[in-house]
Formats: C-alpha cells, sequence, structure tokens
C-alpha cells in the first residue's frame, strides 16, 4: 500500500524567457511579453508531493516537517525574491520556463530523498497555468 503525502508552498520570483542564441525578433516572437528585457515576476505556488509506504513505526510515508525544511532549504532559500536568470546558478544557461523550474525544483528535492519514495512537482505559475514533473 502506497500513500501520497503533499506540502504546498509558495515563492516569488522574476525571470525573462529569452535565448542568447537567438536574435531579438525571434525572442519576441516565441515568447512575447515574457521576454521583456526588464524582466516580469510570478507568485509561484508549489506542490511537492511524496509517494511511498507507510512506515510500520511511525505511521508516516514521510514526516511533513522535514518535507517542509527540505522545500525551504532547496527552493524558497534559493528562489524567493530573486531574479531566476541572474541570481540562481541553475538558470544561468538554462531558460527559466515553468516546465524547466519545475525540473530543477524536482531534482533539487529528489536528491534529499530516500530512494524508495517517489516524488512529482507541480508548479503554479499564474493561478491558471501550471505544470507537473515526476521524473520520467
Amino acid at each position: 500500500m502506497k500513500v501520497t503525502v503533499s506540502r504546498k508552498a509558495h515563492f516569488n520570483a522574476a525571470h525573462r524567457l529569452y535565448r542568447k542564441d537567438w536574435s531579438d525578433e525571434k525572442n519576441q516572437q516565441v515568447f512575447d511579453k515574457c521576454n521583456n528585457p526588464n524582466f516580469h515576476g510570478h507568485n509561484y505556488d508549489l506542490i511537492a508531493s511524496v509517494t511511498g509506504p507507510i512506515d510500520q513505526e511511525t505511521g508516516y510515508v514521510i514526516d511533513v516537517k522535514i518535507l517542509k525544511d527540505l522545500i525551504k532549504e532547496e527552493v524558497e532559500n534559493a528562489f524567493d525574491h530573486k531574479n531566476l536568470n541572474l541570481d540562481v546558478p541553475e538558470f544561468k544557461d538554462l531558460n527559466p520556463t515553468a516546465e524547466n523550474i519545475c525540473v530543477v525544483i524536482w531534482n533539487k528535492l529528489r536528491k534529499r530523498l530516500p530512494e524508495h519514495l517517489d516524488l512529482a512537482i507541480t508548479l503554479y505559475e499564474t493561478p491558471r497555468n501550471f505544470v507537473s514533473y515526476s521524473g520520467n
């Protein structure tokens, strides 16, 4: 029997979607207002879901406080009130789209969790636009 435990978190960050190897015209055509040279921001909501067996001793899949602390250390401290393009090393050469941010968050949290637990990340860039990644 497997159960999923989820923790919701929030961070605010600025970014600009563009490719250095494209012309200004092509960047504008593809990324439109998200290509603003002065950046733009989002209020991101994150749901980290951990799935695994219930530990017979504790009754937990994972202690939610541990999950909360991992999200704080790996995501909130690294991304909150930052310019993703300029302040976050993972995006030095990676376009900070919602898809890429989601995968980066998954990778940061995955390495901190026991192997027997599965991880899925859902990242809301706006209340209506969100992406999910579970390592596939």
